[in-house]
């Protein structure tokens, strides 16, 4: 590349993966790097978007895919100094508005996309609407209007570039000269470009361009020039450079034939583009929504990924919340460092810089999983591992940084830190074996002297949070170790087979109230015996009872008309029943007296059937005729019910699941929802998909709603003339059904693909095991299953109102009340156990904040900046980013959570923040480049005072006293 484009200032390149570019600059001398500088000063070669990855649109979560664009950004400018304009996603299968958000909040104006459904292809291509201002939903002003130009064709080769005749565009992929290793498959080669023949071809193409340049709506043509694996050796570059350089230059010689061709970047069109739209007056059409759910042929719908390879979408969201969990508390304690000494500096011993390492390699990690064929689950089962390996590693080395950071800032006298790498001071309560197996609780030993528990709560609300150990004995209390005082706990048994509980190992389980981004000290002892609470158990199996081995737990088995009673559980807030033969959730009733119908059902889609019919594999969901099957087993499940003072829950144990409804005896909002986790195993199974579906009585006819990456809620409309597997969208973290009196939320921990196929239904897939290739370049099936887990909250709320019109669309958000259940089961907190030693040094617990932030204002992270002199090293720079949510306000929330909103939308950093200060805020872009930093001047007054609009992202970098 550097050879060649420095052979004629002509030449042109774009690059969009900072992942790979900068593998790459690591690796040349100094020499290659100023002539990148060179040649990126010079406009030949332009990076496009500047994300770590090109990134996925469907199961990517909001915070993962502004981290991924925030560490392509930091590295560019570091190293090259410039800042992308234009974005470029041609391979994402479907697109998201929320990313068209961060692109326009990073500083960014155009973007191309390319994998969107034929028809809309089509539709758009006629009504001259395939370049548009794409608009955020909740907008009614041009502020997040970002400039897209949608590819028209099939693809973004060169045979789907040049026009609509790729057998005519191929013989202009100079790749595919005659004697080569790639061909056109429409018969016809290439030719070189001679003085023989060079009007001929030169006509020929004219004749492509001119046709798809009908398509839009001014005579500004793009046309890309390259493909998967382009571009790798030297006479390929000659090959595509010099043959179009003949045709340039004889359109360049005949000016009766009215076109200017040239090699130009994506800046170079759309400066040309606007140039043009200016001199003549013309805009372009408005446009709010997504693209989902992609389709490239016949009924050929995208929608398998949103769930393929399920148990490493669950790893992604597990290494997104401890990376939050880990930049916040790292911010937080460098903070207290330096307020500590007084002087600036860090105290002796901190790791800092092998920590801040350990974090940027997290933030790549997670990073790379974003891309387009990763998260998705769509790439080949070794690459699969080396995903899974980043993750995994990364999580662990993670959890050093929260250990190492917790165990300072909890020390009462400081000078006692030591940080010892193989010793460490506090421990996870949890190991995680491998890359593919799930986490496991590591049993505590009890005796009479306290084991400290330390629980660090990496949400900006104060939570009432249930937290639950594995200890080694029955009997156990908790108390708080700052006051003394006992915590209501209950024991349960660990069971180690369906109807066999471990004796070795017990559950305890307490209440904990923990303040905004604390860290909290609990005592844990060995308790007289049969002092503490312990769960009760019920089982259940029709027509054959099982046997139960338990020592310590009172069990029992009812018979007669006894065990035909519909099983139900209730707290404060609302009562289930669920069916005694399955277990599975039947009714709810709230404590405002609505009810509703809610059956919990299991299913199983199969794949079409016969030798030549296109089959379901990692992209495509292409189900048989018959649609989904429930789900039936040749014994019936064993249905084990637990009650319990802080919670109780009915489990069901199937042949390939487990599922578990449990609710929580807790007096606030955090006991208005029921959770639901599944733990699946389809390893037996041939070319089946397994689904949870929800039927409600809620008629909301053909409309549902799913979010958009965690970000934003869209509106779907289940249409009968579509096939089946057209009707599922991706789903990040929720999706809702609403009539006029009742909303059901399904709140979910994992992205996976959903559905509302009937009025009052709502379907989630949960994991899908297919044994061939579809056809979409990965050439393997999906057989790499796992044990894999699923979480959830279900939440019913009372309705009254509608909601807000913009545009002609209504625009739903998620309640208050769904917001902080979906953010708490996020964001769970992080319980670490410090050493059995007598000798330990006394803790005291960390309150970072005075009270919590706003119900609708989410920090969303706290990550330190690397000084811009010492690379590797942290700087006292952070970048606070700040959400403030949108919500709905059709139903109150009930009980009043402890947070507070306001309609205001100006808020105050300082008083949000106290007791912590502000040394200095400056506003940036979302990325926290320095040249979209507002003007010193702007930051100065105090008290802090800035502009949070709902549903906006805002970015500062501050620096924390």
């Amino acid at each position: 590349m550097l050879v060649k484009l420095t052979e004629d200032n002509r030449r042109k390149m774009i690059w969009a993966e900072i992942s790979y570019f900068s593998k790459w600059w690591n690796d040349i001398d100094e020499q290659k790097r100023e002539m990148v500088k060179r040649l990126v000063g010079a406009g030949q070669l332009e990076l496009v978007t500047g994300g770590w990855v090109m990134a996925d649109e469907a199961n990517s979560h909001y915070f993962a895919l502004l981290d991924q664009l925030i560490e392509g950004h930091q590295w560019i400018q570091r190293h090259l100094g410039v800042k992308p304009r234009s974005g470029w996603a041609v391979d994402p299968f479907g697109h998201s508005p929320s990313m068209t958000y961060l692109l326009k909040g990073a500083g960014l104006s155009n973007m191309v996309i390319q994998r969107v459904h034929y028809a809309v292809k089509k539709h758009f291509a006629r009504q001259q609407t395939l370049e548009f201002q794409w608009r955020q939903n909740w907008d009614s002003s041009p502020r997040s209007d970002i400039t897209c130009h949608m590819m028209p064709f099939y693809s973004y080769d060169v045979p789907h570039t040049c026009g609509p005749n790729p057998a005519v565009c191929c013989q202009f992929d100079f790749h595919r000269l005659p004697g080569g290793r790639v061909f056109c498959p429409w018969r016809t080669s290439p030719q070189p470009i001679t003085d023989q023949n060079v009007q001929e071809r030169a006509l020929l193409l004219l004749d492509q361009y001119r046709q798809k340049s009908r398509l839009f709506r001014s005579p500004v043509l793009l046309v890309p020039l390259g493909d998967d694996f382009r571009f790798v050796d030297s006479s390929e570059w000659d090959a595509q450079f010099s043959n179009y350089q003949r045709l340039f230059d004889f359109y360049q010689d005949h000016p009766e034939l009215h076109v200017q061709v040239r090699f130009g970047t994506l800046s170079d069109y759309f400066d040309a583009l606007q140039r043009r739209l200016s001199a003549t007056a013309t805009s372009l059409p408005t446009l709010r929504g997504d693209f989902f759910t992609y389709a490239d042929r016949d009924d050929h719908y995208w929608s398998g990924y949103f769930t393929s390879r399920p148990f490493y979408k669950r790893l992604d969201r597990t290494l997104e919340a401890t990376l939050r969990a880990t930049e916040i508390l790292f911010s937080l304690t460098l903070a207290e460092m330096r307020r500590f000494r007084g002087d600036g500096h860090l105290v002796a011993g901190f790791p800092a810089q092998e920590h801040f390492q350990r974090l940027t390699a997290g933030r790549r990690s997670l990073a790379l999983f974003q891309h387009h064929d990763a998260v998705t689950g769509t790439a080949r089962d070794p690459v699969v591992v080396d995903y899974g390996t980043r993750l995994f590693r990364s999580i662990l080395n993670l959890r050093k940084v929260l250990q190492s950071s917790a165990h300072w800032l909890l020390l009462l006298d400081k000078s006692l830190y030591h940080h010892d790498q193989s010793k460490p001071f506090l421990q996870m309560d949890d190991v995680i074996s491998a890359q593919d197996a799930l986490p496991q609780k590591t049993p505590l030993t009890l005796s009479e002297e306290p084991r400290s528990l330390i629980i660090f709560n990496p949400t900006e609300q104060l939570q009432t949070s249930v937290i639950s150990v594995v200890v080694d004995s029955p009997d156990a209390r908790v108390v708080d170790a700052e006051t003394g005082q006992p915590i209501v706990s209950q024991i349960s048994a660990v069971w180690a087979e369906p109807s066999r509980a471990s004796t070795e190992s017990f559950q305890l389980s307490f209440l904990a109230q923990l303040p905004p981004l604390s860290l909290l000290v609990c005592h844990v002892t060995k308790a007289l015996a049969g002092s503490a609470h312990r769960a009760s158990y019920t089982f259940h199996r029709r027509g054959n009872p099982p046997t139960v081995h338990t020592e310590h737990f009172q069990v029992s088995l009812p018979q007669g008309p006894e065990a035909d009673a519909p099983l139900s559980l209730s707290n404060k807030h609302f009562q289930i029943w669920s069916s005694p033969e399955t277990g599975l959730l039947q009714k709810l009733r709230l404590q405002s007296g609505l009810v509703r119908q809610i059956q919990v059902q299991f299913l199983w889609y199969g794949t079409r059937v016969g030798g030549n019919r296109e089959k379901s594999g990692a992209y495509l969901f292409l189900p048989g005729e018959e649609g989904a099957k429930l789900y039936s087993s040749s014994e019936p499940p064993l249905v084990r019910v637990s009650r319990g003072p802080i919670f109780s829950e009915i489990t069901s144990c199937f042949r390939h699941f487990t599922h578990t409804v449990r609710l929580y005896h807790l007096d606030g909002h955090a006991g208005r929802s029921l959770e639901i986790s599944n733990m699946v195993d389809i390893r037996s199974e041939v070319n089946r998909e397994l689904v949870m579906r929800l039927v409600s009585d809620i008629a909301n006819g053909n409309r549902f709603y799913t979010d958009l990456n965690g970000f934003q809620m869209q509106q779907r409309r289940t249409l009968a003339k579509l096939p089946l597997q057209a009707n599922f969208y991706p789903m990040s973290s929720a999706a809702f059904l609403q009539d006029s009196t009742s909303r059901l939320s399904l709140l979910s921990a994992q992205s996976q693909g959903v559905a509302s196929l009937r009025p009052g239904e709502l379907e989630v897939v949960l994991d899908r095991r297919l044994q061939q290739d579809d056809n979409r370049g990965l050439g393997q099936g999906v057989t790499d299953n796992k044990l894999t887990a699923s979480l959830y909250h279900l939440l019913l709320e009372d309705r009254r109102g509608g909601a807000q019109e913009v545009g002609g669309a209504s625009v739903e958000h998620l309640s208050l009340l769904a917001h902080l259940t979906s953010l708490s089961l996020s964001h769970p907190p992080v319980i670490m156990v410090a050493q059995s030693d007598s000798q330990l040094p006394k803790l005291s617990p960390f309150r970072p904040l005075r009270s919590s932030l706003p119900c609708d204002i989410h920090l969303l992270n706290l990550r330190t900046l690397e000084d811009a002199q010492e690379a590797g090293s942290p700087s006292e720079e952070v970048a606070l980013l700040l959400h403030r949510k949108g919500f709905d306000c059709s139903s109150a929330p009930e009980p009043l959570p402890p947070c507070t909103w306001s309609a205001h939308e100006e808020v105050n950093l300082d008083a949000l923040f106290s007791p912590l200060q502000f040394r200095s805020v400056r506003q940036s872009g979302l990325t926290l480049l320095h040249q979209d930093d507002e003007p010193e001047s702007a930051q100065q007054q105090r008290p802090c005072i800035t502009r949070l609009r709902p549903m906006e992202i805002s970015a500062y970098r501050v620096e924390i006293e």
